[in-house]
């Protein structure tokens, strides 16, 4: 019997997901059959459908902790800037300072997650709006990456540390492995634990959420920290795959994150949100840039059919709020 019954609850939540999701995966669903037919089928090569994998993979765990960030009512606008920093950091640490690979590692993530923690305490402790924390962290975090790095690319050809990026498992690209690990942790955490009824009442109303004994105050710490920590593990995968520590890593990919948070159905007023949603976003943005390169089309299209898709996204949810 509780098998019985922990198989009719996997089936209702497929059936609430495809449901809650409709819109958008048979947005996803048309995006790709158009692309199949104007690319004379190279989209859906292995070759192809890896890549895009492996591309949205970054935008991905950031959008994952964009999602918490807003659904509690804030936004986190450092998340590319942290990913700069830690990249950087990973890289500079192995070849100017002679630290093993797992030591620059671990220090590069533990510092990005320390910046998250920061974010998270401000916001928390002060009557200052995430915006505008976040928005001064994005540019402390960026100019201490051009500082430590001069400006310039550090360039780290250690195999150990190149692996982390560009490594396999078996046909699967190791940045798509976290991706899915982290998809699933974080989807674990918002939906069943206690933490994330917390991060849904903080949102919907912090005020109630004090009175209900919610310490608002850690929740919203614990959230910018995580932010913090997988921005700041993107970054070191991001520059281990390119072997160099970029400075100008992770600019704009703020801006693609809060496209796909929204995209999956996150209201940017609180309070509404899935992780798995976020994912069907991630893969809606991903879709589009590579369907958009494979066109010959240039990035500048992009960036005019990405601010497009958030216009149209965050329409459609005032227009829920109105039905509701």
């Amino acid at each position: 019997m509780p098998l019985e019954n922990n198989t009719i609850q996997a089936q209702n939540g497929v059936v609430r997901y495809l449901k809650d999701n409709m819109g958008t995966l048979i947005g996803l669903l048309a995006m790709c059959v158009i692309l199949s037919f104007t690319t004379n089928g190279v989209f859906y090569s292995q070759r192809n459908l890896v890549n895009v994998l492996r591309q949205v993979s970054s935008n991905a765990c950031l959008a994952f902790g964009m999602t918490f960030a807003i659904i509690t009512g804030g936004i986190d606008l450092s998340v590319g800037s942290i990913l700069a920093i830690a990249g950087t950091l990973s890289a500079g640490l192995i070849v100017k300072s002679g630290f093993s690979v797992p030591g620059a590692v671990a220090t590069s993530i533990l510092i990005g997650t320390a910046l998250g923690l920061f974010n998270g305490f401000v916001i928390a402790k002060t009557t200052i709006p995430p915006f505008i924390v976040t928005l001064a962290m994005m540019q402390m975090a960026r100019g201490a990456a051009y500082i430590y790095s001069n400006g310039q690319p550090i360039r780290a050809m250690i195999p150990e540390y190149q692996i982390i990026g560009t490594g396999y498992l078996g046909p699967i690209p190791y940045p798509v492995i976290y991706m899915t690990v982290f998809l699933i942790i974080c989807v674990i955490l918002l939906s069943k634990t206690r933490f994330g009824r917390h991060v849904y009442a903080v949102g919907g109303n912090d005020k109630a959420a004090i009175f209900s004994g919610v310490n608002v105050a850690r929740t919203k710490m614990m959230v910018y920290t995580m932010s913090g920590f997988l921005a700041a593990f993107t970054g070191v995968v991001l520059c281990a795959r390119m072997a160099s520590g970029q400075p100008t890593a992770g600019q704009s990919f703020e801006m693609d994150a809060i496209a796909a948070t929204v995209l999956g159905g996150t209201s940017m007023s609180g309070g509404v949100g899935k992780i798995g949603s976020t994912m069907i976003g991630v893969l809606i943005i991903g879709v589009l840039n590579n369907g958009l390169n494979l066109l010959g089309l240039n990035s500048f299209w992009q960036q005019i059919a990405k601010g497009i898709v958030i216009l149209l996204a965050v329409y459609v949810d005032m227009l829920k709020k109105r039905r509701k």
